[in-house]
């Protein structure tokens, strides 16, 4: 009989990880080892035990999950990453497969996907669902990002934080960047999203769910 795949959960709410725990658990030969509120306990988790899979969510405080994914992607190579985040395919999926996750799930997602996730990432594959999948076959093809899908990492950042009403210096004490360079961003993203103010920012990001 093989050994379990072993998984680790990182997510800053419990109730959050009591569930997919509760969903693994009705599958054979998955067993949840580990469980981490933050980037900085799984990397502690990480440091004294082995495991097959990661579960990781997007929004965490402190390091998020796109950093903490590149940097077990890093460090732990042998270690498949899967996203589990409350956001639609639409804003992270794209980005986290560039990363080197190994999938992107969202947490309304059924048990039984959540189970052939876990197990496909262990046996080295990736869970991609057909949207996603015809997502990625049009920028193979040439097709440009658009919209909030061509920001980068930090532009996605600085978007969340004036759609939730922060002004730029405060958007740059918290992201560590000078006003100027806050206000360089804002220009940017107003630009890719063919935008023209702070306000329909908002309207996307509240129809969006990105707050």
């Amino acid at each position: 009989m093989s050994a379990p795949i072993r998984v680790l959960l990182v997510d800053d709410h419990a109730i959050a990880r009591n569930g997919v725990r509760l969903m693994l658990g009705t599958a054979d030969g998955i067993s949840v080892d580990g469980e981490a509120g933050n980037a900085a306990e799984a990397l502690q988790l990480l440091a004294a035990a082995e495991f097959d899979v990661a579960l990781v969510d997007i929004q965490m405080p402190g390091k998020n999950g796109l950093d903490l994914l590149r940097q077990l992607r890093s460090d732990y190579p042998r270690m498949a990453v899967l996203m589990l985040s409350t956001y639609s395919e639409d804003i992270y999926a794209v980005r986290a497969l560039k990363a080197g996750a190994a999938g992107y799930l969202t947490k309304d997602a059924p048990t039984s996907t959540l189970v052939m996730a876990v197990r496909k990432a262990a046996a080295g594959g990736k869970h991609v669902s057909p949207a996603l999948l015809e997502k990625l076959a049009s920028l193979i093809g040439g097709a440009g990002a658009e919209g909030v899908e061509a920001l980068s990492n930090r532009e996605l950042e600085v978007f969340k934080l004036i759609a939730a009403g922060e002004s730029l210096v405060k958007i740059g004490e918290t992201l560590h960047l000078s006003p100027n360079t806050v206000t360089t961003y804002r220009s940017r993203i107003l630009e890719k999203m063919g935008m023209a103010s702070n306000a329909e920012l908002t309207r996307y990001a509240l129809e969006n769910g990105l707050i």
